[in-house]
Formats: structure tokens, sequence, C-alpha cells
């Protein structure tokens, strides 16, 4: 049986400011303290130099990155730009980049394969819509996600799951814990049936509308190995919360 140290992910989506940085602080400290956790932000990417330069300690990453090294691709960010920027991890497959960017899974494979050969943690995230789940399809979307998008585990970066069903992500709706119990045992079972041993080392994240009021009951869910974690991670008064959920867990 494997031992995956928690990991606890803050997404600030389009949201923060320079000013919003100061919440890094309390937020550190909070993850020194704790113990037993990792913890990183997500801020956007103006933010990512100024952030790991008032982490205190935190990693800090991007929410995206391009699949190819450089070129004519106006507006996106490569993974050796967020590299060079200072960033540890990147958020690839977010549901609201797959809907509004159009980002198929062969898409997010490339971003994914592109973070670990740079050393960056990949956070592949998969997760199914709420008609998806009203017919029975949940598992046969959440097994294709991970099929088409997951790409082999790096020697250099590592490789990390989210799931996040659609229909919980900022709605304030959660998944029960026998939903995620269900989806991370079969994302587990996915992982292990393609890598073997190593599948099994492979955190899975739980996303969707977390916050300090369910993180522990979430986090004693089996193969719940963490959050990636929305709105509540833009402040140290929601985020500290969940962090301490993680360390107790």
């Amino acid at each position: 049986m494997h031992v995956r140290r928690k990991l606890v992910a803050g997404n600030w989506k389009m949201n923060g400011s320079l000013a919003a940085l100061a919440e890094l602080a309390a937020i550190a400290a909070a993850a020194r303290m704790a113990g037993g956790v990792d913890v990183a932000i997500c801020p956007p990417f103006t933010l990512i130099a100024p952030a790991v330069a008032r982490s205190g300690g935190l990693a800090i990453g991007g929410q995206d990155c391009h699949g190819d090294e450089s070129g004519a691709h106006t507006g996106s960010v490569s993974a050796a730009m967020l590299k060079e920027a200072g960033a540890r991890l990147v958020i690839v497959g977010h549901s609201e980049r797959r809907a509004e960017q159009g980002e198929s899974d062969s898409i997010v494979r490339a971003k994914a394969e592109a973070a670990l050969r740079h050393g960056l943690q990949a956070i592949v995230c998969v997760g199914e819509s709420e008609a998806e789940r009203e017919a029975g399809k949940a598992l046969e979307r959440v097994g294709a996600q991970l099929a088409g998008s997951i790409p082999d585990p790096g020697k250099d970066g590592e490789l990390v799951v989210a799931y996040e069903p659609i229909w919980a992500i900022g709605t304030g709706r959660v998944a029960t814990p026998e939903n995620v119990r269900e989806i991370h045992h079969a994302i587990r079972e996915a992982l292990v049936d393609r890598f073997g041993d190593a599948g099994g080392r492979i955190r899975i994240l739980y996303g969707g509308s977390v916050k300090a009021d369910n993180a522990a009951e979430l986090f004693a869910v089996p193969d719940v190995d963490g959050a990636l974690v929305g709105g509540a991670s833009l402040t140290a008064a929601q985020f500290v919360p969940i962090i301490e959920a993680g360390a107790r867990s």
C-alpha cells in the first residue's frame, strides 16, 4: 500500500492582483505549521513571478501551458516560460479550458507532456458534466479522459490527477463521499492497470466547491490525496482550514 502525502492546491483562476499576494504570508505560515501536507497556489500568469518572490516557501504554479516549446501562439505561455518565472507546477485540462477554449484530450496530453519535460508537476484535470452523470456515463467519460489526456509519468516532473465533476465547480454543489469514492477508485484502478506500481504512487485530488466545512469529510475518502480548490483559495481565512484538514487526514 502506498502512502501518498496530501496536496492542497489553490486555483485563483482569473482573479487576484498584486495586493492579493498579501494573503500568501498567512497561507505559507499555516502550511509550515500544519506539516505533512504540500500546499500550492496557482495565480494568473501576471502574478507568478511576484508570487514566487513572496511565497514563503509555497509552491507557485501556472493555470495552463502550451504543448509547444515556442512559436506563433499569441497569448500562450510555454512550460519553459513558467519554469523560468519560478513556477513548480501547472494545471492542465481544467474543464473551463476544455469548454471555453475547446481543448481536446490530445491537446491536454501534449500540455502535460511539456510540463513533465521541464520538471514541472502536471495536475491533469478530468470530470464529467451533469448530463453525463445523470445519464450514467460518469465513469465512461472520466475513463476516456484519462486514456486520452494522461501521458506516461515523466522522469523529472510529477504527474497528478484531479477529479473535478463539472457540475460541482463553483456551484456550491459537492459530490457525495460515495460519488467521490466510486470515481477515485476507478481512476486508481485505471492508473495501476496502465502504469503498474507507479500508478499507485500518483496522487488523485478532488475538486469542486471544496470548502472548510467539507474538506475533512472529502479527505477521509480512500484515494483522495488532496484537493484542487477554487474560490476558497483566494483568502487565507478560507484556505487555511482546508490545509489544516489535509494535515489531519
